[in-house]
């Protein structure tokens, strides 16, 4: 398991302050939509110059159609970030494309297909794929596993499930992770740690628990320590 923080800050002085108190740690740094459309490409070559170790998620979720999703996600590989995600919905000719488009890479980033957000909650959810949250996310990870790409992004909920119908080397990445027990806010699905833990999630996605405290260092601190004891 390892530790993703999410940089959801207002501005990329405030990201960065994240990043720099962050640096000496082994952690995943997530570079969502608001950041990067504020920020851009400098963005990232700045959390580099923070740390060239640090591994980097960018959050865009693509969803367009298939040659245009390939084109970005081949500028994405050029950006030289360690992994992005597409939306599953975009289905499996998108996935193709995009996978075939980086096989030239010798170290193309991880793709990641967005199952279902976590910010669903499962009646809203069924009012737009018209099935279970739990149906339509292994659905979706049986197709993203069956194309090549390397993994999904679901609710800790539905990890177990989605490996069991692919692979235990299929990564789940999963946003509303509240370490200790914290307040949902926006989330629907959330969980702690242990239960990630549980449930084999590979990377569990924390922003809010991290970058709201006072001294977010030490909430990362104690993560990892939680984490290093599994």
């Amino acid at each position: 398991m390892e530790l993703c923080v999410a940089l959801d800050l207002p501005s990329a002085e405030e990201n960065l302050a994240l990043a720099e108190s962050l640096k000496s740690y082994d952690v995943w740094m997530k570079v969502g939509f608001r950041s990067y459309i504020r920020d851009g490409k400098p963005f990232i070559e700045a959390l580099k110059a923070i740390n060239p170790d640090f591994k980097i998620f960018l959050d865009l979720k693509l969803y367009d159609i298939p040659n245009t999703m390939a084109d970005a996600a081949e500028e994405i590989a050029k950006i030289g970030v360690d992994m992005f995600n597409i939306h599953a919905s975009a289905g499996p000719i998108a996935m193709k494309t995009v996978m075939e488009r980086l096989s030239s890479y010798e170290n193309r980033p991880l793709v990641l297909a967005v199952t279902a957000l976590t910010s669903f909650d499962e009646e809203n959810f069924q009012t737009i794929y018209e099935k279970s949250i739990d149906e339509k996310a292994e659905q979706f990870a049986k197709m993203s596993y069956e194309n090549g790409l390397d993994g999904v992004v679901c609710s800790t909920f539905e990890s177990r499930a989605i490996k069991k119908a692919t692979s235990d080397t299929f990564l789940t990445l999963c946003p509303g992770i509240r370490p200790f027990g914290e307040d949902a806010g926006d989330q629907q699905r959330v969980a702690t740690l242990e239960l990630a833990n549980e449930e084999g999630v590979d990377y569990p996605v924390v922003g809010r628990p991290i970058y709201k405290e006072s001294n977010p260092q030490a909430k990362v601190e104690q993560i990892l320590e939680v984490i290093s004891n599994f």
